[in-house]
């Protein structure tokens, strides 16, 4: 079997990415890339096809994979499994366009945007917070808890510590469902009424609670829950 070096130049995926961008290099030739060698009978692109096809050809799918599931692939050892993985991390902190005082909440699909990159590929369920100036600007978003894949324990009173502490008017809650499940549980309906009715005593305003998947939100306030 041809090694990269012996491929036409065009053909290489260095070579290509430098001749015709990166753009035009797929999926499996960028993983090649990250993983440098293949190995007797594999080139390195042959070892990255194996590991797309062994996630359907999904980098969502890739991205959840640990360091002992993708040593499972032939070609693949502990170095170069992290370096899968730290490449998939980093591309994940490059959606999170961290949150300033610039960003301002005009819609559920604003905190959609800016919360996702924390939610993206999580396999259990973490619990946020924006916190809002009088503009609806974002002051701070903050991770409330964290729990496992069917629920995470919220405590009312440190989000309204945290609102207190940075003289928020507003907040917004957000949780994750891994499942992919956007259906609000009695348990989501009923924590977000406790809120809406604490922040009411402290002059705080609880402007909506979002669930959010890989794809797609559920806004309770669009959805007439709030």
């Amino acid at each position: 079997m041809l090694k990269i070096q012996d491929w036409a130049e065009e053909d290489r995926p260095r070579e290509k990415l430098l001749l015709k961008g990166r753009s035009s290099l797929t999926d499996a030739e960028i993983l090649a890339i990250l993983i440098g060698s293949g190995t007797i009978t594999l080139s390195a692109v042959d070892v990255a096809k194996l590991i797309l096809n062994g996630v359907d050809n999904d980098l969502n799918k890739l991205s959840k994979l640990t360091v002992k599931e993708l040593q499972k692939f032939k070609g693949i050892g502990e170095a170069k499994a992290i370096t899968i993985i730290s490449a998939l991390e980093l591309g994940r902190r490059k959606m999170d366009t961290s949150a300033s005082k610039e960003d301002k909440i005009n819609s559920a699909k604003d905190v959609y945007q800016i919360l996702r990159p924390h939610f993206i590929d999580l396999p259990h369920e973490e619990f946020w917070v924006l916190l809002l100036n009088r503009a609806n600007q974002v002051i701070k978003k903050v991770q409330i808890s964290s729990g496992g894949v069917t629920g995470t324990v919220v405590d009312a009173k440190i989000i309204f510590k945290q609102a207190l502490e940075h003289l928020a008017c507003g907040i917004i809650l957000a949780h994750n469902h891994p499942s992919g499940n956007l259906q609000a549980s009695e348990q989501d309906i009923q924590l977000t009424q406790k809120i809406k009715a604490a922040g009411i005593l402290m002059d705080i305003q609880l402007l909506d609670h979002l669930i959010i998947t890989n794809n797609h939100f559920l806004s309770f306030v669009e959805e007439g829950i709030m």
